[in-house]
């Protein structure tokens, strides 16, 4: 007999065994007998029953485990701890060298404005002193660089781990996910006529402005129509 086929050669017992329990009142034994009947008729069917359910439960069991792996090697902790905090940091200290390095540009080239040049000797070691602290505080750019890879470095591993998470466990975007309030960030920033500074390559030009009011050709200004266009 085939494993997963039903076991029909103890059919005539069991319908003798039923037909007494329906006739009279059924013994223990009798009621054990029919049991063990029954079991012994389905054993195939449970057994392949049991062997589909565990097919199942082992192939969730193994996506979970999948799952747990993919969850470790997002390192959320790692992210939300380390590599996004010392991002914020760095990006703090290149505000803070931008800011320093342009006050004493700022007071050198105030100093060599109001300096007094009828003293030539003076004024020439003025100069040179003041145009070396501006070149000294321009060093600030190769500490900035770094420090602005760094959190470049940050963003490229935070990419790769959610893209990786994300492709491993066939997640898409859901279109309502966005929350009320960055929907409406999102619909200000689309309908403001700046969006703030521009990609090289991107944005207005300077010949977009020419254009804009006339330039030197004799052409008519632009109208509202083409203003609107040119910050759209």
């Amino acid at each position: 007999m085939p494993e997963n086929h039903l076991d029909f050669s103890r059919t005539d017992e069991l319908i003798e065994l039923l037909t007494k329990i329906r006739d009279g009142e059924p013994s223990l034994v009798d009621i054990m007998a029919m049991a063990e009947l029954l079991a012994t008729t389905l054993q195939p069917y449970f057994r392949k029953l049991d062997t589909s359910l565990y097919g199942e439960l082992r192939h969730i069991a193994q996506y979970i485990v999948k799952t747990k792996d993919e969850i470790g090697s997002l390192q959320a902790n790692h992210m939300s701890e380390e590599r996004i905090p010392e991002a914020g940091m760095e990006l703090s200290a290149v505000v803070d060298a931008t800011e320093s390095a342009t006050d004493r540009i700022m007071e050198s080239a105030e100093t060599l404005m109001a300096a007094d040049p009828s003293d030539h000797q003076a004024y020439a070691d003025l100069v040179n002193a003041e145009v070396m602290n501006i070149f000294e505080a321009c060093s600030f750019q190769d500490i900035t660089g770094q420090r602005i890879s760094k959190v470049v470095e940050t963003l490229e591993f935070i990419d790769r781990r959610i893209s990786r998470f994300a492709s491993t466990l066939k997640v898409e975007d859901k279109r309502d996910a966005l929350s009320q309030d960055e929907i409406s960030r999102e619909e200000r920033r689309q309908k403001q006529i700046l969006h703030g500074p521009q990609m090289s390559g991107e944005g207005v030009g300077q010949d977009d402005v020419d254009a804009l009011f006339g330039g030197d050709d004799g052409a008519a200004p632009a109208s509202q129509d083409d203003i609107d266009a040119l910050f759209h």
